[in-house]
């Protein structure tokens, strides 16, 4: 199964989001991942539901809000009626993930949650019946550009062993590791900043290239 690229915005140029937003639609990637922080859990602070509202109103698009902030629960019907398709939340953000789960759903929206690398993916086991995706942070969560932490692609296979629901990553997926992301079967693959460096439809076709050039099977789920 091919992996989705999935573009985060975070490292485009801010003064012209619209624009960028429209360029990446236009190339096929059809869903825009919204890195939502607070200044709280994690320190830099980035965008809100009304620059969320903006975008799709202006470029359209499926919006895939990932709350990296410290109360989730205050922000699900702001991105919600905002227009975000899939709401992420953290499971360190909050004690009762799986309410907030099962209320993102009755928002009419896909529920998400989210690990960061120190956290061990056994944790999202209770979750397996209510989560629309498992994201897996393969860097520490705050900045773009950061370097993947490849071990945590374990975090992938144990969950692609037990789930079907789909599993996503999120940090330092480039053409080095591409390949590695596509082995571990992940689903959907956040790319921020490598997508801005270099031309846009000459970056997806070797990101392509990458991930469809090592066969899923080549590395085998861990023992």
């Amino acid at each position: 199964m091919a992996v989705k690229i999935v573009p985060s915005i975070l490292s485009a140029d801010q003064a012209d989001l619209g624009a960028v937003v429209r360029r990446l639609l236009a190339a096929g990637l059809d869903t825009i991942h919204l890195d939502v922080m607070d200044g709280n859990f994690v320190p830099p602070i980035t965008f809100g539901a009304k620059l969320l509202a903006d975008l799709k109103s202006a470029a359209g698009g499926v919006y895939d809000a990932h709350l990296m902030v410290a109360r989730p629960e205050a922000q699900l019907e702001l991105f919600a009626e905002a227009g975000a398709d899939w709401i992420t939340v953290h499971q360190e953000a909050a004690p009762h993930v799986h309410r907030l789960l099962d209320r993102i759903k009755s928002l009419g929206k896909k529920a998400g949650v989210s690990i960061n690398p120190g956290t061990p993916v056994v944790q999202l086991e209770t979750l397996f019946d209510v989560a629309d995706l498992f994201l897996v942070m393969t860097v520490n969560p705050g900045w773009g550009g950061q370097g993947m932490i490849e071990s945590c692609l374990d975090k992938v296979r144990w969950l692609k062993e037990r789930v079907e629901t789909p599993v996503m990553v999120d940090g330092g997926v480039n053409e080095k590791t591409m390949a590695a992301v596509a082995r571990a079967g992940v689903d959907l693959a956040v790319v921020g900043s490598a997508l801005f460096q270099g031309n846009l439809t000459e970056v997806l076709a070797r990101l392509r290239a990458c991930a469809e050039a090592t066969p899923l099977t080549a590395d085998g789920p861990p023992a």
